[in-house]
């Protein structure tokens, strides 16, 4: 491994749907052996977007409050850093930069949860699959990617493959590897989300030949189980460093908006 392992994206309570203190995800990291943790709680968005998904901007200072203390409880045992999984879409990118601005964090994924109005990642919604163009669904969801990587507001891109997560494949895969050049380009890593193994679809984002595809790009993978209760923290990391190094892939982490390893 190039560097030490850590699970960088994992969520608390404040975003309204995870269990367990961050306290308790510390103590699960510490338990599964890993070197350090980076929270990643849904950011605050303005609050017509996605409301019963994220903390309020009024929660945020508890929320640094609630790693803060992390921190202080596991120093010395664990590495504990503060980040933040914000939301790209569009016509947000104002209210994500002053929030941004808000404290020194040390890690920001940038991820795409709605196309248009349409949560497409939220189990209530799934029907619309049924009347979306598959092809075109993918297209649209990866000029967002591109959008979010070309905003320079994060430092890597969340589960890159997301809308597979009920099973639904991309049908070509043209535009996921123009969404991988331009986040060459831009500088990003990706999000290695181990979460897919538990979701219908039952395969990490990115799938295998993504993984491929953006190694030979160069762009790197920060290691996350998307942990939204304390028993997830690590979730099938062997196999991600297996995925990832078998492909010749680098994984890197952040500390205060740098990259290490």
């Amino acid at each position: 491994m190039t560097a030490p392992l850590f699970d960088s994206h994992m969520h608390t309570p404040l975003c309204g749907h995870a269990t367990g203190s961050p306290r308790e995800y510390a103590q699960a990291a510490l338990d599964a052996g890993l070197a350090g943790i980076c929270f990643t709680d849904h950011m605050p968005m303005p609050a017509w977007y996605d409301a019963p998904w994220r903390m309020r901007r009024d929660q945020l200072a508890q929320y640094v409050a609630d790693v803060q203390d992390a921190q202080a409880e596991f120093a010395g045992r664990l590495e504990v850093r503060l980040g933040l999984e914000a939301d790209f879409h569009p016509g947000t990118e104002r209210y994500v930069e002053e929030v941004l601005g808000a404290h020194p964090w040390d890690y920001v994924i940038g991820s795409v949860h709605y196309i248009g109005a349409w949560g497409f990642d939220n189990p209530e919604f799934t029907a619309e699959y049924d009347s979306r163009d598959l092809a075109g669904l993918y297209r649209d969801y990866y000029a967002l990617a591109e959008g979010a990587a070309k905003s320079g507001l994060f430092d890597a891109i969340g589960h890159l493959d997301l809308p597979k997560k009920f099973g639904h494949r991309d049908p070509d895969g043209y535009a996921a590897l123009h969404a991988l050049d331009v986040i060459a380009e831009r500088g990003l890593a990706l999000d290695f989300n181990t979460a897919g193994w538990r979701k219908p679809v039952a395969e990490a984002y990115p799938a295998p030949d993504l993984t491929r595809a953006a190694a030979e790009r160069g762009i790197p993978f920060v290691l996350g189980s998307d942990a939204h209760k304390p028993e997830e923290v690590g979730h099938r990391f062997t196999d991600a460093i297996k995925q990832i190094h078998d492909v010749g892939g680098r994984i890197v982490t952040y500390q205060g908006r740098v990259r290490h390893g």
